[in-house]
């Protein structure tokens, strides 16, 4: 069969469009009517071109209004627009009535950000409240009871006054500190504007009550029976009103945090986020929101295997898992024991599934972690306490296979109710052993939580003031301190710059021991023991190579 010959300038199938496909193919073009036919579709793309810009123009003149539902009203809730993917960018959200007339993308209308637009449908839970107002003076509406002023016994204009004095406050502080640090090295004494401010706290908290009087008693009694616990209880009198305002401060700090993970599309309004967890013997009550699948957040409550770690709906379901459960320990190798405390080394690319179980069961307890699901690159520190039934989950931390920033700890928690007894610097101990062990000088990840922050500055005072106290010689050095306590000497300075024992003198920096410090450490640690300490010849652990 003899090749079709292929004029330039036509298609290949000798047809003007493919809107004409449908014409029977020709072998033999003419050029004459190809010269028509270009000319025929070119006069098409312009007609096509005109009515696509007119069709723009009118987009654009439909965008200056709110967007529409297939009711024909502003959306009223953030359902209304689609942010399933993940990877969307909320600007190019459409609606459901969009996606379902399958229109094309250049004639959607733009659509606001979801976190733009409030759901009005939604109310406060707190009864008798009408959603207006802000627990942190800066929003019109709220939906939680963490920002309704209602529940804090508050009014909308009240919470709006509060709001002024604090940015006044903020203002105020923030000058004074920058015209503090500008040699903050070379004075380490409190300043004039501290020693005066402390002074004026502890005028304060002199003038607080003794106690209540019966009619104030009556009086927060009559509140408790009338509300319950729909509303938080009077606390006026019960403490100074410096200390009930440094919580009242706090309270709106963070109402104002939860309102930025909201707006963020972190967490919704409402049901939508673990309230408890069965683990164990207990019942413990999470603090901040974690990814765990939407079928299961939505329950508010959820069942964990203490153990295995693998998440549940209903107790029923988890009585049936502990029955057939043949986990007792963590996976991985036992690195560590004393008495009924053990540490588990768990690999986050051989036990994969657990070591992403315990980050979503840790982020209901910590506010700045991100890391869930991708836990190859790291190793897990998980401490057990032990009992007839098993190895109990005590706290844990997580730490990168290699850190090029010396980094020990990527990650650490203790389970709430083993808090405030020792294990949190027990763990923290535990990642120091280990980096003097690798020869290395280590420090925590940063940001630190508001917990861990606590617990490190406790243990770098504590390391210190017992290095101070065991030293013998006349000179002491940073870098001395830090090659055998393998702290990282900025932290080290840091620590010693808030328990001003750093002094800048003649050009240089001098560390001063202070005998009264030590000597309350000392009476401490003599009435507390040692009971929870980390006993470096019980680690039976050699550094990883090449994970």
């Amino acid at each position: 069969m003899p090749r079709r010959k292929r004029v330039p300038g036509s298609s290949s199938d000798c047809t003007a469009d493919s809107d004409e496909s449908g014409e029977p193919e020709k072998t033999d073009c003419p050029v004459g009517d190809t010269n028509q036919r270009n000319s025929a579709r070119m006069t098409r793309a312009s007609l096509r071109h005109s009515q696509s810009s007119q069709d723009v123009k009118q987009v654009a003149e439909r965008d200056e209004s709110p967007p529409r539902t297939p009711t024909g009203n502003a959306p009223s809730s953030e359902s209304d627009i689609d942010i399933s993917s993940p990877n969307a960018s909320h600007d190019e959200s459409v609606t459901k009535e969009q996606k379902d007339s399958g229109s094309h993308p250049a004639h959607r209308p733009k659509r606001r950000r979801f976190h733009e637009s409030y759901n009005f449908n939604m109310k406060c839970p707190t009864p008798g409240c009408n959603s207006l107002g802000h627990l942190t003076g800066k929003h019109e509406r709220h939906f939680a009871i963490s920002g309704c002023p209602l529940y804090h016994n508050l009014s909308a204009d009240e919470c709006k006054v509060k709001a002024i004095e604090r940015e006044k406050q903020e203002e105020e502080r923030s000058q004074g500190q920058n015209e503090e640090n500008r040699h903050a090295t070379r004075h380490q004494a409190p300043t004039q504007r501290q020693v005066r401010y402390k002074d004026k706290v502890i005028e304060m908290r002199k003038r607080r009550d003794p106690g209540l009087t019966i009619e104030q008693k009556d009086k927060y009694m009559e509140h408790r029976q009338m509300h319950g616990t729909t509303r938080e209880p009077l606390l006026e009198n019960i403490t100074s009103d410096y200390d009930l305002e440094l919580f009242r401060k706090a309270q709106a700090r963070a109402s104002e945090d939860l309102e930025k993970l909201r707006l963020q599309g972190q967490i919704t309004e409402g049901s939508n986020m673990i309230k408890t967890i069965f683990f164990g013997r207990y019942e413990l009550e999470t603090w901040y929101h974690s990814p765990y699948p939407e079928e299961y957040a939505r329950l508010g409550r959820l069942y964990v295997c203490e153990f295995c770690l693998k998440y549940m709906k209903s107790q029923t379901i988890l009585r049936r898992h502990m029955a057939k459960c043949v986990w007792k320990h963590p996976p991985g190798d036992e690195v560590y024991r004393k008495g009924a405390i053990s540490v588990f080394e768990v690999d986050g690319k051989k036990n994969k599934i657990y070591c992403q179980n315990l980050c979503l069961l840790a982020k209901l307890f910590l506010d700045h972690k991100t890391l869930y699901y991708d836990v190859e690159p790291f190793l897990f520190y998980v401490m057990t306490e032990a009992d007839n039934t098993g190895c109990h989950l005590v706290g844990y931390f997580s730490k990168e296979k290699n850190s090029f920033l010396n980094y020990n700890v990527s990650c650490i928690l203790t389970m709430p109710q083993y808090m405030r007894q020792g294990y949190g610097k027990m763990l923290i101990d535990f990642s120091y052993l280990l980096s003097k062990v690798e020869e290395k000088v280590g420090s925590p990840e940063r940001p630190l939580s508001d917990l861990g922050l606590i617990s490190y500055r406790s243990y770098w005072k504590e390391v210190l003031l017992r290095y101070m106290y065991n030293f013998k010689g006349k000179e002491i050095s940073i870098k001395e301190i830090s090659q055998e306590t393998a702290v990282n000497p900025v932290d080290i300075v840091s620590t010693l710059q808030s328990l001003q024992m750093l002094k800048y003198w003649k050009g240089k920096h001098l560390v001063l021991k202070r005998q009264d410090l030590i000597d309350d450490w000392k009476a401490k640690e003599t009435k507390r023991g040692n009971s929870k300490t980390i006993d470096p010849g019980s680690l039976k652990w050699t550094p990883p190579k090449g994970t």
